[in-house]
């Protein structure tokens, strides 16, 4: 392979992920990519994409990548906004009026009705960007609201009968958790991004992202539902079992992203590959092909969160792709402001993100470097996998 890494030091990593992950059967398969200055210098594919029929996993195996979607669908909405049709400032309520109303919870729940006051201000197109709306996930399992969502199975990507038109007017008869901006909290906000990219371009969301970033990407594999015929590349992805091994959590040939969904999910609903996601990372790093300019990056990168606080301390969620000191959340992905406070390698000004079946990926413009994680395991806060590689892939940089 290419310059950049030093290729001893990749092989431990790979022995590492084997030695810790794969012959114990914690993770089924683990493809790692790692370029430079938008070259791909170390590539290992090991393990399986479906355990019991001994199906290895493949360079071009399909990964469900769940949370990697909000990135790409924040890019989106970035496009918009670099073209005047809306602003980071709107009021949510412009676009979707029947949110004028929204009032912050104090008391009840779906069966009993609600108790709310009015929010301090109102809900901005920028709160859903960097998850600040007051929105929230039915899996966070602490809250009357969260329950209400489980109920009504709101940002549930793979169930029901549920659409982005339907789930938008659910939440406008659902309680914030708290004041849009006082807080960070993880949320359905980035699938209301992707009604509000289908609402102000007036193309289906699924049709603006291949029109505007697929198709110039070159990102084939990549939609919210696996292209007829290719079926066969999909991985099956598991959970853990609470015995530190997995069980199947949804099979390849039986799942449901073989067909196209009902709800098109901004927030998790897309299938990729690793060179695909790759292609859509360096677009960014590089402006080519030109998704959007290199001044909306520098804003999405930058850290959001009120008063400039670390995600670890802005968070109300009791989950997050991204829990530890030093680290500031912009709009769409995460991004490092504090690497001494992390208490691992990398660089002030890096952006990243990762999905629930323990997908990652990160980008380190200061030192050209992308990475790009996939396996397929529920959750992805089972192992430390992703801190594990970050310390091992910056002690390989040359």
């Amino acid at each position: 392979m290419g310059p950049g890494l030093d290729q001893t030091r990749m092989a431990a990593v790979d022995r590492f992920l084997k030695d810790t992950y794969l012959d114990p059967g914690r993770l089924p398969g683990a493809l790692l990519l790692v370029a430079r200055g938008g070259e791909v210098c170390h590539l290992s594919v090991q393990g399986h994409a479906d355990v019991a029929q001994g199906r290895p996993l493949a360079e071009d195996t399909i990964f469900r990548i769940y949370s990697m979607t909000k990135p790409i669908a924040s890019v989106a909405l970035m496009m918009l906004i670099e073209e005047g049709r809306l602003q980071l400032d709107d009021p949510v309520a412009k676009w979707i009026p029947a949110w004028r109303d929204l009032g912050v919870f104090r008391a009840g729940t779906l069966k009993t009705g609600w108790v709310t006051e009015p929010p301090k201000r109102p809900m901005l197109v920028i709160d859903l960007l960097r998850h600040t709306a007051g929105l929230t996930y039915g899996f966070q399992l602490s809250t009357n609201v969260d329950a209400a969502y489980r109920r009504l199975g709101i940002g549930e990507v793979e169930k029901g009968d549920m659409t982005l038109p339907r789930m938008v007017d659910e939440l406008s008869r659902l309680p914030l958790e708290f004041t849009p901006g006082e807080a960070w909290l993880y949320s359905v906000a980035t699938d209301v991004v992707g009604y509000l990219v289908e609402l102000v371009s007036g193309q289906p969301f699924e049709a603006f992202l291949a029109e505007r970033i697929f198709t110039p990407c070159g990102m084939a594999d990549t939609g919210f539902w696996v292209r007829a015929g290719e079926g066969h590349r999909l991985a099956t992805c598991y959970e853990h079992d609470g015995r530190g091994g997995m069980r199947v959590q949804d099979q390849a040939e039986t799942s449901s992203f073989l067909a196209r969904p009902s709800f098109i999910s901004g927030g998790g609903g897309l299938v990729s590959t690793a060179h695909d996601y790759l292609r859509f990372v360096e677009a960014l790093r590089t402006g080519r092909p030109r998704l959007i300019g290199r001044k909306t990056l520098a804003l999405m990168t930058a850290n959001h969160l009120p008063g400039g606080a670390w995600l670890s301390r802005a968070s109300r969620a009791m989950f997050s792709e991204a829990a530890y000191d030093g680290v500031g959340f912009g709009l769409g992905l995460a991004t490092t402001v504090a690497i001494e406070k992390t208490m691992v390698a990398g660089s002030n000004g890096d952006w990243f993100w990762g999905g629930a079946a323990s997908t990652a990926f990160w980008c380190d413009p200061a030192e050209e470097l992308v990475v790009i994680f996939l396996t397929q395991l529920i959750p992805s806060s089972l192992w430390p996998v992703r801190r594990q590689l970050r310390s091992m892939i910056y002690a390989a940089l040359d």
